[in-house]
């Protein structure tokens, strides 16, 4: 193998050592971030909307493991550049590796809960070990003046191969200790959720009505509450934020009579009641599924409000997470509604920290991106003009209540169906207004009312089914839906942005003999 070559790998071989003593060093000390995480949550606010987009409707859930690859990729890269520049001068292989680290620390120490002294500590770390490497692995190439070790011939065959083999070595010992930070200490919050006793709903919360859940009779149809472990996450949290439950604190700020704080203790000890929710995803696309609804525990939010005192012009009221997101709505939906909660269970368990934990934001009838801040640490209450979330500067709407909007999950997708009597199934969804009606169409031929499946609330999605004769051949199948204030879904179709897509859902099946 040439030597440029081998001089490569062994630059992104240093690269992947100085990651995995990086990972292992954030997995064993709580208050050092993972460096991948770090510079991926510095880069993420610097994306145009544009991007952000595109990524979430490409990849869905899936879009912080392409980023925090793509980080890896670029790294390694670089790595490589820099083990073939370090032919020919030495030492600008050891300032790329001191930029990359000040660039590590610096963005590590703005995620929550990094101390100084050990994110610099475990960055030089990290640094020391990718140059030494480097070092130890080029140091034998090409070097005119090195005479060959014994029993090797004069062009550094052997060398060479023992370079190469080592190389590999120290590879898959990086990548084993790199993982084991990142996944084998995920367990790193003092008190588990799963630790946490939640309370009972109180008697006087909403009362959830009993509803059929078709999913068990039609296989495809979307549950009427989703599990939990198939819930969507879309959020900017590269890694779930670690949350001490014995220091975290729920604060009530702003254009307020008086601050209020809580403990996680003090929030379990306030009434609760139990709310069931559909919430979305304004990147979800017509027919997506960044949708779930499911059975919430939560302190109803007006009643802390309440407590606190609003002072008059209080238009608006934001929710800061502990990464420092921010999601704004109005006033006004929290006071109208009962169901608009600080939840704190998710499905009758503690809320997962993927999704939130110790407690998050639900209000129902807004995309998430608004409301659903997850991880909350602060409420303050401002003016409408007086702030804008995250994600309003980088062109959403400011205002993002759910559209009217219907799936077809069954037939799936260019599925082959036998001819005759085929059923056509889904869901849709007007969170706060409910669903009046759905209504099928095959081949434009007009369409015809489904039978709905009772929900469990207004704001929940609604399950609906029909019986529909199909002849061979591929057949188009359309689904719209009125919601509880009368207004048909929009024909569409337009995209996400700025405040959510609209448009009826199609569906090609074939139709065999």
């Amino acid at each position: 193998m040439p030597v440029s070559r081998i001089a490569a790998a062994a630059g992104a071989v240093a690269v992947v050592a100085s990651i995995g003593i990086g990972e292992l060093l954030a997995g064993l000390v709580a208050s050092v971030p993972s460096p991948v995480d770090a510079i991926g949550q510095a880069l993420i606010p610097r994306f145009p909307g544009a991007v952000t987009t595109w990524a979430i409707a490409t990849f869905g859930s899936a879009n912080r493991a392409v980023l925090l690859s793509s980080i890896v990729v670029v790294a390694l890269l670089i790595g490589a550049a820099a083990g073939v520049l370090a032919r020919a001068t030495p030492g600008l292989p050891v300032v790329l590796f001191v930029l990359a680290g000040g660039f590590g620390v610096v963005a590590s120490l703005n995620q929550p809960g990094a101390s100084f002294v050990p994110v610099l500590l475990a960055i030089a770390a990290a640094v020391a070990v990718g140059i030494a490497v480097l070092r130890a692995s080029t140091r034998y190439l090409d070097d005119p003046g090195r005479p060959p070790p014994a029993g090797e011939d004069g062009v550094g065959t052997v060398s060479r191969r023992r370079v190469l083999v080592s190389l590999g070595g120290v590879a898959i010992a990086s990548v084993a200790v790199g993982s084991f930070g990142r996944w084998g200490t995920a367990d790193r919050v003092r008190t588990a959720p799963a630790e946490v006793s939640l309370p009972p709903p109180g008697a006087t919360g909403p009362t959830i009505t009993s509803a059929l859940d078709a999913s068990s009779e039609i296989d495809g149809l979307s549950p009427i509450l989703t599990p939990t472990d198939r819930f969507f996450r879309i959020d900017t949290a590269l890694s779930v934020p670690r949350v001490d439950p014995d220091t975290w604190r729920l604060r009530i700020t702003g254009m307020v009579d008086q601050e209020l704080e809580f403990t996680l203790d003090q929030l379990l000890d306030e009434p609760f009641d139990e709310v069931d929710a559909t919430i979305a995803c304004v990147s979800n696309e017509v027919g997506g599924d960044l949708i779930g609804t499911a059975r919430w525990l939560g302190t109803p939010l007006v009643d802390l409000l309440e407590r606190a005192g609003i002072e008059p012009g209080a238009t608006q009221i934001v929710g800061r997470s502990v990464d420092g997101w921010t999601a704004g709505f109005p006033t006004e939906l929290a006071l109208q509604q009962r169901e608009a909660i600080i939840a704190v269970g998710m499905n009758g368990e503690q809320l997962p920290e993927r999704h939130g934990f110790p407690a998050r934001l639900i209000i129902p009838g807004l995309f998430g991106y608004v409301s659903a801040t997850k991880w909350l640490t602060e409420i303050e209450l401002t003016t409408w003009e007086g702030f804008d979330g995250y994600w309003v500067p980088r062109g959403w709407s400011k205002e993002g209540p759910i559209k009217t909007a219907s799936r077809i999950d069954v037939p799936r997708a260019r599925e082959r169906v036998s001819a005759g009597d085929v059923v056509v199934a889904g869901v849709a969804w007007a969170p706060t207004r409910g669903i009046s009606d759905v209504e099928v169409d095959v081949d434009g031929e007009g369409f015809r009312a489904a039978d709905l499946v009772m929900p469990l609330a207004d704001t929940t999605w609604i399950q609906w089914r029909t019986t529909i004769s199909l002849d061979e051949g591929e057949h188009e199948l359309t689904v719209r839906a009125v919601d509880g204030d009368g207004q048909r879904q929009p024909e569409g179709p337009a995209p996400p942005a700025p405040d959510g897509s609209e448009g009826w859902h199609r569906r090609t099946v074939s139709v065999a003999s």
